[in-house]
């Protein structure tokens, strides 16, 4: 799809993603890079690594892959100052690394439990910790007079409840936690913005294939507003947005990108059933005589 954005919006911005080798990690990456950035992209799996950043180099982006887990503070803190190293300075962290799965609460393990608190909130703040130096109004390798720019990838889970996702509906809690927080205070402090994207259901995930057969994706597809499944492309440029000069008075904000999927339930009346009820009561209430509640009718 063609982007609305002018394709010199990143120029001369460097941006981290961490999980930015594969699903919307990735497509962050590539429109990052088609807009100007250089990309630093982070992974467990070298392989995946590999791939992803031959691939962006084939659309003509500055791309470069470093292993490591974010939930090991050496690993974050090595790869923070190897992107550093490479390109001299950083603009932009992404935290796209997640890790999730289907289990009901009394099936779910605390070390179940833990591996994704640690991957989604305790990496996301690793991480930030370790970018902070270099994000920082002032920083070594800063031009610009402002700080950088943060963005947490986030989910809508929490926001009611979600059967068999407890242990991602806490992690995402934290995390957006973790982003009001931090624009508050290195917001204050450095300059620095923080905000987050909560997608909805996007399609040609991984997420989407492990997380629910066909049939449970196309009965929640009929409770969407928009009647659709996003695209990867739609939570890449609202990225964009939020971490160019477009979003530069954007702070703290988790932007829901779900088509409005968190807001939708079954409906309790069919549309033609609501009707024929309105229009009962109303003739009801014109028969009443005058002073006569309807309700005593």
């Amino acid at each position: 799809m063609e982007s609305p954005f002018k394709p010199n919006i990143l120029n001369g911005k460097v941006a981290l993603l961490t999980g930015g080798g594969s699903g919307i990690g990735y497509e962050i990456s590539s429109q990052f890079g088609q807009h100007g950035a250089c990309v630093a992209i982070m992974g467990r799996r070298k392989s995946v690594l590999d791939s992803a950043v031959a691939s962006l180099r084939s659309l003509g982006i500055q791309a470069v892959g470093f292993e490591g887990d974010v939930r090991k503070q050496e690993d974050a803190k090595k790869v923070v100052e190897s992107t550093i190293k490479h390109f001299g300075k950083l603009d932009i962290l992404v935290n796209a690394a997640a890790g999730n799965f289907l289990v009901s609460a009394e099936d779910l393990s605390p070390n179940g439990f833990r591996t994704v608190m640690d991957i989604d909130s305790v990496g996301t703040f690793t991480m930030c910790r370790e970018a902070l130096k270099y994000l920082k109004k002032g920083a070594p390798g800063r031009t610009s007079s402002s700080g950088g720019s943060i963005l947490n990838i986030s989910a809508t889970l929490h926001y009611t409840a979600s059967f068999y996702q407890i242990h991602v509906s806490a992690a995402k809690a934290a995390v957006d936690a973790l982003t009001r927080n931090l624009a508050l205070e290195w917001g204050t402090d450095y300059d620095i913005r923080v905000n987050g994207i909560a997608p909805g259901p996007i399609g040609d995930t991984a997420g989407m294939s492990k997380l629910g057969p066909d049939e449970i994706k196309n009965s929640s597809r009929k409770e969407m507003p928009l009647y659709k499944l996003g695209e990867k492309w739609d939570i890449a440029v609202a990225a964009l947005y939020l971490t160019s000069e477009a979003g530069k008075y954007v702070n703290g904000t988790t932007l829901v990108v779900d088509g409005g999927l968190w807001l939708s339930r079954p409906r309790p009346l069919p549309k033609e059933a609501v009707k024929q009820l309105s229009r009962t009561v109303e003739k009801r209430s014109r028969a009443a005589p005058v002073g006569v509640p309807t309700s005593k009718l």
